[in-house]
């Protein structure tokens, strides 16, 4: 393969300007494909198949055909000034004129009257009504929410504080704008200290943005037709532009590196796709696996968020393979620092900053204290990974927004007008086909669950036009993510079987309460199964790469290490609320549901990224003849500037979405982040060379029947550069076929 991408490299800078042109065109053709194609829907109906509340969720639909669970909707807040009540009458006048206007709009279904419908508090100091809309939250008009506002304003005028929750008027989520903006700024100022140069620095900065460019617009283009929205391609941003400025970054830096052996610039790039691009594909490809895997879980949305984002890495390896070394053909010695580009000063590895380097210090720093370091590096992750024990999945809504979102201070007022738990309504349907009685079985289920200790109240049952099917709502005393609420639904369906042979009906518990709950067991049920593939997975793939037995157990115990230093990282901050405040956290609570399944899909590959990069150059030393020692000092000299930078800009890229205001994206920038710090700064520079110092020969020990069976994959390039020494004895060039031309 290294063979194979060196002449890659050296026919992309050759044929620099096709190369270029064919990436311009590829992305004008997505971008015109994006431009063009129809609107995506949502993510569809179906989260998590196989679930009760999804169950639940599904017979509604099929019972219930009028009510569409997925109509955009508004739950409209009225408190009264202080020592008022709703009821007198102007806030009662204001209020039913608010209710008229919005029932006037085209694509309200129903607006419910407060007054009507029993929907004020004991006190009388809050109200609410409740406007359904015909159409998907996406497909609301502009003049809706426009109407909706100015009725709100209105009611405000009059002296009601008045606050809107639901679908209607929130904010999606979304990991782009600013965040990235950070994230792209931070690693170039990273790329600038690291290279000294500017066309250095910029030249990984706009390959990874043409490469984002590329795989945003494709989702974009088959949006509609694979179900795909902006929602799924969250992680294909986020992830596409990290990867791939440090894959970018890795082969400019081995060109750089191979220039001050005295190569021209075709050759170097050759070299530099030849050996570095070897690594890329690797590290690339175990990413992509991870991302996958995600399918694995059996959730929809997603498979589809690590479909596309493993797409948006493949995007990125075959940029750094092809368009970077064109671009490096374009400006061959712009991207060398100044004192390189001095004539005289082309060789040496001493004026590039390698000899000596700060790579070198640290790693004779850590052979000489291979067992001090390696006991502070576990003792200090093994800490932190503590609070992961305590870990409770969820799915924050919007008490976790922001105090000035109106969603959230609608959330607060309700929860203190009507109790903590009229936030989150348990939702029962109940198959009422082999009742004698139907309406009566249904009353008496729903008086049985209003038994229920911590139930507040149960509306009365509502029967479908056939008469097979009734729908009512239990009200819990506890909040929607408090653990009582948990131990409700899990009593409710205990009692299930009771209430069946009682009334002669069977029922299922749903709503996003219940909804949440059940996917946050389902997650947290499959991420130990989904990380022990992981594991396998990657002692399979090092085992393969490094001919090594230690390498691959050592490699992943370190993955797992940082993976649960950050996940008790997370949970400390978003969970305990440690520092909260630090990062704009406002409100703790359960993590994600989410968020540990993407935290070990993507550390994984990253972890990968750096074990490669770093360990390959050891590798490369000891198979040439260095002793252990020294091979892991000659790999720091080579690869820890670079694999420094990439980490640190991977950091820089995840921490500007810790500025979003959505707690769910501000989880997941933390998390990745933190990560990151924790596997590239103390797993694979820290422990990784302690471990090789202690193991010495014995870390590259493999069976030899294991060595005959094994695939040989040559990620270090070994296998070219014995060709170009044979070819150099020999005195025959192994490019004689393709024509000189001067850069």
């Amino acid at each position: 393969m290294a063979a194979f991408l060196y002449r890659m490299g050296r026919t992309a800078f050759r044929r620099r300007w096709l190369v270029t042109l064919l990436w311009v065109v590829i992305l004008g053709c997505v971008g015109l494909g994006a431009a063009k194609a129809p609107a995506a829907g949502d993510d569809g109906t179906s989260f998590m198949p196989g679930i009760e509340a999804q169950r639940a969720f599904d017979l509604i639909g099929e019972r219930f055909p009028g009510s569409d669970a997925n109509g955009a909707n508004a739950r409209v807040v009225f408190i009264a000034p202080d020592g008022e009540k709703v009821t007198a009458e102007e806030n009662r006048a204001a209020i039913d004129e608010l209710v008229s206007t919005v029932a006037d709009d085209a694509q309200v279904d129903s607006a419910v009257d407060p007054f009507k419908a029993h929907a004020v508090s004991e006190d009388a100091s809050t109200a609410y009504a409740t406007v359904d809309y015909e159409v998907k939250a996406d497909d609301l008009s502009d003049a809706s929410k426009d109407s909706l506002e100015k009725a709100v304003d209105q009611a405000r005028e009059a002296g009601l504080t008045v606050e809107v929750g639901g679908t209607a008027l929130a904010s999606q989520p979304a990991a782009g704008g600013s965040a990235e903006a950070i994230g792209i700024a931070l690693a170039a100022v990273v790329l600038l200290i690291t290279f000294g140069s500017l066309a250095a620095a910029g030249l990984p900065l706009l390959t990874a943005v043409i490469g984002v460019g590329v795989s945003m617009c494709a989702i974009l283009a088959l949006g509609s037709a694979l179900g795909l929205s902006m929602t799924t391609g969250t992680l294909a941003s986020m992830l596409g532009l990290a990867v791939g400025i440090d894959y970018a970054l890795f082969v400019v830096s081995r060109y750089r590196e191979e220039r001050t052996h005295g190569h021209d610039p075709r050759e170097a790039a050759g070299l530099a796709v030849g050996a570095a691009g070897s690594a890329v594909v690797f590290a690339g490809l175990t990413v992509i696996i991870a991302l996958a895997g995600l399918a694995v879980v059996g959730v929809p949305m997603l498979t589809k968020m690590g479909v596309c984002a493993a797409g948006a890495v493949a995007v990125g390896v075959l940029v750094a393979l092809t368009l970077v070394p064109a671009l490096l053909g374009m400006w061959p010695n712009a991207v060398l620092s100044r004192k390189v580009r001095k004539p005289g000063k082309r060789g040496g590895g001493r004026r590039f900053g390698i000899a000596g380097s700060g790579g070198t210090r640290w790693a004779r720093f850590v052979l000489r204290r291979p067992v001090a370091v390696l006991l502070l590096g576990v003792a200090g992750l093994g800490a932190l990974a503590l609070p992961a024990a305590q870990l409770e999945m969820g799915m924050p809504g919007d008490e976790a927004k922001p105090a000035s979102t109106t969603e959230r201070r609608a959330y607060d007022a309700l929860a203190a007008g009507f109790g903590a738990g009229f936030n989150g309504p348990l939702t029962i349907v109940a198959d009422v086909k082999g009742a004698a009685d139907p309406r009566a079985a249904a009353a008496t289920m729903a008086e049985r669950i209003k038994d229920t200790e911590g139930v507040v109240s149960v509306t009365s049952p509502r029967l479908n036009e056939a008469g097979d099917a009734a729908l009512f709502s239990a009200v819990p005393a506890a909040g929607p993510n408090e653990e009582a609420t948990k131990g409700i639904v899990r009593t409710i369906r205990a009692e299930r079987p009771g209430l069946e042979a009682e009334t002669g009906t069977t029922f299922e518990v749903t709503g996003s309460t219940a909804m949440n709950i059940d996917v946050a067991q389902a997650l947290q049920e499959a991420l130990v199964p989904y990380l022990s593939v992981i594991v396998l997975l990657s002692l399979l793939l090092l085992l393969i790469v490094f001919r090594s037995v230690l390498v691959p157990v050592k490699a992943a115990l370190g993955f797992l290490l940082s993976v649960l230093a950050s996940l008790g990282a997370v949970v400390a901050v978003f969970q305990w609320g440690w520092g909260a405040g630090l990062l704009g956290v406002e409100q703790t609570g359960p993590i994600m549901s989410l968020m540990p399944i993407f935290l070990v899909g993507i550390v994984f590959g990253l972890a990968m990224d750096y074990e490669v990069f770093l360990v390959a150059r050891m590798r490369e030393a000891y198979v040439h003849g260095e002793r252990p020692g020294q091979a892991v000092v000659s790999g720091f000299r080579h690869s820890a500037r670079v694999v420094v930078a990439a980490a640190v800009i991977m950091m820089a890229v995840f921490s500007g979405f810790i500025a979003s205001g959505e707690s769910m994206i501000k989880t997941i920038g933390f998390g990745l982040a933190v990560a990151v710090l924790f596997d590239a700064f103390v797993v694979r520079m820290a422990l990784v060379p302690a471990v090789l110092a202690l193991l010495g020969d014995k870390a590259w020990w493999l069976p030899r029947w294991l060595d005959k069976a094994l695939p040989r994959v040559d990620v270090e390039g070994s296998a070219l550069t014995s060709q170009r020494e044979a070819s150099a004895a020999t005195g025959v060039e192994t490019h004689t076929r393709e024509p000189a031309r001067a850069a």
